[in-house]
């Protein structure tokens, strides 16, 4: 099923009052957590609601926490449901890790590479979409360690996508970024992707570390290496729909919009060489 070229935004709170006037016409989408917006009323939540009553949103969560020991927030779960009923979105997406145990961790732990795990969120994405009446759309995410992998972290999303017969949500920086850390070929990762089952796609800054230690900011630009891994992705995966991450550093409007403006170029050229090759 072909799916339409488009460019997205992460929604945040300082953004409401511009956007509540105009939002460019560059922006198809916008993206949240859905956990930063849920206990919003009052001006807030009327600006919001004003936003997605005439605008496509999706929603990528925090703390689903899907990867777990601790069974599944079934409440939390719920008010996710709510939420997405209240405000019409259909695509909600998380990180496959977890972040909580004993108590609630606030970041991303990275899951062992095993078989066992593989099950482990098999199940827990059927229980979550039982509950959501939707796809659950996993990410890959970066990571720093790997305690216990019997697999490598390409075979482990692998392994999870086909064993949870469930949707990516494919973050070209995370690729780039792991591809540094941990010495792997970022474009024959991406390659190894199923196409078929890649829903939408991330792409952000990072900052660099050191030569072989690169961190998962979103707080900068992106850089060459990323523009030209992405446009590798639309070579092979097609022009999917895509979301420019900034978390904080957050510059004017403008200066977001040319990212965005250069991620629908890189859709067009992927679109037009498609039809090139028909």
């Amino acid at each position: 099923m072909a799916v339409p070229s488009l460019a997205g935004l992460g929604l945040r709170r300082e953004m409401l009052d511009e956007f509540c006037q105009q939002v460019p016409a560059e922006i198809d989408f916008f993206e949240v957590a859905p956990e930063n917006w849920m206990a919003f009323g009052g001006r807030y939540g009327k600006q919001f609601r004003n936003l997605t009553e005439r605008h496509a949103f999706f929603c990528h969560g925090l703390s689903l926490s899907i990867g777990s020991s601790s069974p599944l927030d079934v409440e939390f779960v719920k008010g996710v449901k709510a939420f997405l009923d209240f405000h019409g979105i259909e695509v909600y997406s998380e990180h496959l890790s977890y972040c909580s145990g004993a108590g609630h961790m606030y970041d991303l732990m990275p899951m062992p590479f095993t078989q066992e795990a593989v099950g482990h969120i098999a199940s827990r994405v059927k229980q979550v979409e039982d509950i959501i009446e939707r796809p659950l759309i996993l990410e890959n995410v970066s990571f720093y360690a790997a305690p216990g992998a019997e697999m490598t972290e390409q075979e482990f999303v692998l392994a999870v996508l086909e064993e949870a017969d469930c949707q990516l949500l494919l973050d070209v920086n995370n690729i780039y970024v792991n591809s540094i850390n941990h010495n792997y070929d970022a474009k024959e990762y991406l390659a190894a992707m199923p196409t078929e089952r890649i829903r939408y796609l991330h792409v952000a800054g990072h900052y660099v570390e050191a030569p072989d230690l690169i961190v998962d900011t979103h707080g900068a630009d992106i850089v060459d290496p990323v523009w030209q891994l992405l446009a590798d992705c639309y070579a092979i995966h097609g022009a999917l729909p895509t979301l420019l991450e900034r978390d904080f550093n957050i510059p004017p409007t403008e200066v977001l919009l040319q990212e965005i403006r250069r991620i629908r170029d890189y859709q067009a050229l992927a679109v037009a060489a498609c039809r090139r090759a028909v």
